[in-house]
């Protein structure tokens, strides 16, 4: 059977946009079953949006499919987000990916604090094009060049800045103790940029501390707001591929 693998994109891209390159890179070599956020299900979040709902939901996706076990692949917002399925559904899964993962849930240590403080502190008061703007100037490292903002915005898009602020709010409200995470089994595959701001590597290190089976790669020329096609590679998609397929023979074995 092939690996089954839903994907969770993150707060800015739509999920079809998010995985197309890594769909056709992959081909039928595994099923790929992308899934949208739930806090853009609606033309604004809920007022009581939460983690939990986007937990649910992706219980709700696999049991659609019967899948009892699978692989799931988060990128930024839907890092945290399978980060925290996989700590409180670690029997469900057979590996995780993360490029980027916006945070890990739970309490943040001193540096991740200050790192995710000064963020905020950038956006508190901003609204539409200016929070975007400075959504994405501050993710990045000094002097790296950013593309225009589009010069037009589709009603897609024009949800985006609500549904982050929502999602910032539901990290910092989402009770999750890390220790859940120095019990999973399954390994994990973490990727970063090394044009994004200098906090991914203090969540690799949070990270590393935390999980029995990490495997880092750090991409050279990268950051966190090129196009997808710049993130997920040939070469890139095929480590994704060798990481589903070792994950599934290690798996195979333990159970016999």
């Amino acid at each position: 059977m092939k690996p089954q693998v839903i994907c969770l994109p993150g707060s800015v891209a739509p999920v079809a946009q998010r995985y197309r390159p890594l769909i056709d890179a992959i081909g039928d070599s595994a099923e790929l079953h992308p899934k949208d956020l739930e806090v853009y299900r609606e033309s604004a979040p809920p007022s009581d949006y939460s983690i939990d709902e986007e937990l649910d939901a992706i219980d709700r996706l696999a049991g659609s499919m019967n899948l009892d076990r699978f692989h799931l692949i988060g990128y930024s917002g839907g890092g945290f987000i399978s980060l925290a399925y996989a700590g409180t559904r670690p029997e469900r899964i057979i590996s995780l990916a993360l490029f980027e993962p916006a945070r890990i849930p739970g309490p943040l240590t001193g540096d991740e604090a200050a790192a995710f403080a000064a963020l905020e502190a950038k956006l508190r008061g901003l609204q539409g094009a200016e929070f975007m703007a400075a959504f994405v100037r501050e993710q990045v490292k000094p002097g790296v060049q950013l593309p225009p903002p589009p010069a037009s915005v589709s009603p897609e898009m024009q949800k985006r800045p609500a549904g982050i602020a929502a999602m910032i709010r539901a990290f910092e409200s989402y009770r999750f103790d890390r220790a859940r995470l120095v019990q999973v089994a399954f390994p994990v595959f973490l990727a970063y940029g090394d044009l994004t701001h200098e906090v991914e590597s203090i969540k690799a290190g949070v990270l590393a501390e935390l999980l029995g089976d990490l495997r880092v790669r750090r991409y050279p020329g990268i950051h966190h707001f090129v196009a997808p096609e710049m993130i997920y590679t040939a070469a890139y998609s095929r480590a994704l591929l060798g990481h589903w397929r070792e994950a599934e023979r290690s798996g195979a074995e333990l159970a016999l």
